[in-house]
């Protein structure tokens, strides 16, 4: 809602108070420039750092209005198609509950945790969190639902939970919207960041797309997409872009598209994510490595004959397999990715690189 503000009334900029996904004990600012435009490290921030170093202030009092966007943000992203499903939607005592409750007013639409509550006391506001859409997941199976929908703390990420209760990877809800984004937009770019599965960049280009494989992080992939015309993008995390929708964040087109699929093909979204669970994916593994970049260069020396990128940490290609291995910008993380053609090989990958950055 602050990017569609920004850019669709023309304001010079926009600042939000949030925690992001994170809970209570943290807080935090979101800012935009002009057309929503993220400030990132390169983009503004360190000069902002500066300023609030040399205790800057500007003398004097700006002017102030309120000015409610709510109706015009939930008109934009009024789902028209009538729907059938049984819907089950968790917003995690957060934002999101706000227009969902607008946009989903409908009695087959079941809403859970749905009252703004900052403590978030049902559960963690991260759905990638363990145990966090336990509840969502069982509710889905004990009430016979078609789809679950679970948004994060501040609403800019959406996750899938098909009819038998499991969740569904970004990745291959990115692969599905592609497909489908596709037969409107022939020839059209499409960004996926370094962590997706290969079944992305296949069911791109397979489609007469173009695929553009990015870092991890709005900021870079937003300048991408403006850079390269790129109509739409997603990150394995749960984010998905749009440029009609000022190149940001918007969990609601992927729901209308999502939900338009399973009535267009009549049936059920587990069977039309199959087609895509093409590879064997790790997720995303941590470690906690004090010296991480020594550990990427051994991992680099070590599979030094796949195909190297350097875009994020680094990804090296095999034919049957890849891996990809990232540091942590705040924590001393390094964040392991692998995906393999047999489950046989992604465990062997698996615990072959493990005890290189364990030992």
């Amino acid at each position: 809602m602050l990017y569609f503000a920004v850019a669709n009334y023309g304001f010079d900029g926009g600042m939000s108070v949030t925690c992001s996904h994170n809970t209570k004990e943290f807080n935090g600012f979101k800012m935009v420039r002009a057309e929503a435009f993220p400030i990132g490290e390169d983009s503004g921030l360190k000069e902002i750092e500066e300023l609030a170093k040399s205790n800057f202030v500007e003398e004097g009092k700006g002017q102030s209005q309120e000015k409610e966007i709510l109706s015009d943000y939930v008109k934009k992203n009024e789902i028209e198609e009538s729907f059938s499903f049984k819907v089950f939607i968790d917003t995690a005592n957060g934002v999101a509950g706000i227009p969902t409750e607008k946009i989903f007013n409908k009695p087959n639409y079941i809403s859970l945790f749905g009252e703004l509550d900052g403590n978030f006391p049902n559960h963690d506001p991260n759905p990638l969190k363990e145990g966090s859409l336990a509840v969502l997941c069982s509710r889905i199976i004990e009430s016979k639902g078609d789809i679950g929908i679970a948004f994060d703390g501040d609403g800019d990420r959406v996750f899938f939970v098909d009819e038998k209760g499991r969740m569904i990877s970004s990745d291959l809800v990115l692969a599905l919207c592609s497909g489908v984004l596709r037969r409107k937009n022939t020839g059209a770019r499409i960004l996926y960041d370094i962590r997706c599965s290969n079944i992305v960049k296949e069911t791109i280009e397979n489609n007469g797309g173009i695929g553009i494989q990015s870092r991890v992080g709005h900021s870079f992939i937003k300048k991408i997409m403006r850079e390269q015309d790129v109509i739409f993008g997603g990150e394995y995390s749960g984010h998905f872009y749009s440029k009609n929708d000022f190149y940001a964040e918007n969990p609601f087109l992927v729901v209308s598209i999502i939900l338009s699929e399973m009535k267009k093909q009549e049936k059920p979204l587990s069977e039309i994510i199959d087609k895509y669970r093409k590879y064997f994916h790790s997720g995303e593994i941590n470690f906690k490595v004090e010296d991480k970049e020594a550990k990427i260069k051994e991992i680099k020396e070590k599979y030094g004959n796949g195909k190297l990128s350097l875009l994020d940490g680094i990804r090296i290609d095999f034919d049957k397999w890849w891996i990809s291995l990232r540091s942590s910008n705040t924590e001393p993380l390094l964040r392991l990715i692998v995906e393999a053609e047999t489950e046989q090989l992604l465990q062997q990958m698996i615990e072959e690189i493990t005890e290189i950055i364990t030992k």
